[in-house]
């Protein structure tokens, strides 16, 4: 092999490895819990000001402890029932990359693209992340959860 075709292959395999390493780079983090669910997607109607979210009896909201991902015209958002007359309402929209917020484990959601972990409340309980997700005001009245914008 002369010297002009090893430096070609020289920068060949540099190349390969360094564009190798920016593709997983980009992908889920190895720091994501495996053990992370998808979170239920709903429907959200959005009004003047505000987005409604049918609690469904049999729905991933009907009981405490419950969590869903809304997605509306007007954003979406991640919705946890703290109680039997309580949600947490927050934008799904992780505040370290702005991947949005897909997966639940044990009450934490989790971001797929970095691992970024938030309380129910949404608190950053694990980085990259280091600012909370948004929160909005909401009431529940029925059967309807209505968040304000």
């Amino acid at each position: 092999m002369n010297r002009r075709d090893f430096c070609a292959h020289t920068c060949q395999v540099v190349s390969l490895t360094t564009v190798a390493s920016l593709l997983q780079a980009c992908g889920g983090s190895p720091s994501s819990p495996s053990n992370a669910s998808a979170l239920t997607t709903l429907t959200g109607t959005v009004g003047t000001g505000v987005v409604t979210v049918p609690v469904d009896a049999g729905g991933p909201l009907a009981s405490v402890g419950g969590a869903a991902l809304v997605r509306s015209s007007a954003g979406s958002f991640l919705v946890f029932r703290a109680a039997q007359d309580a949600f947490n309402a927050m934008t799904a929209i992780c505040t370290h990359e702005q991947c949005e917020v897909t997966g639940i484990a044990s009450s934490t959601f989790v971001c797929p693209c970095h691992g970024s972990q938030y309380s129910s409340a949404g608190a950053v309980t694990k980085g990259p992340a280091t600012q909370a997700l948004r929160r909005f005001t909401n009431s529940f009245a029925g059967t309807v959860l209505t968040i304000n914008l």
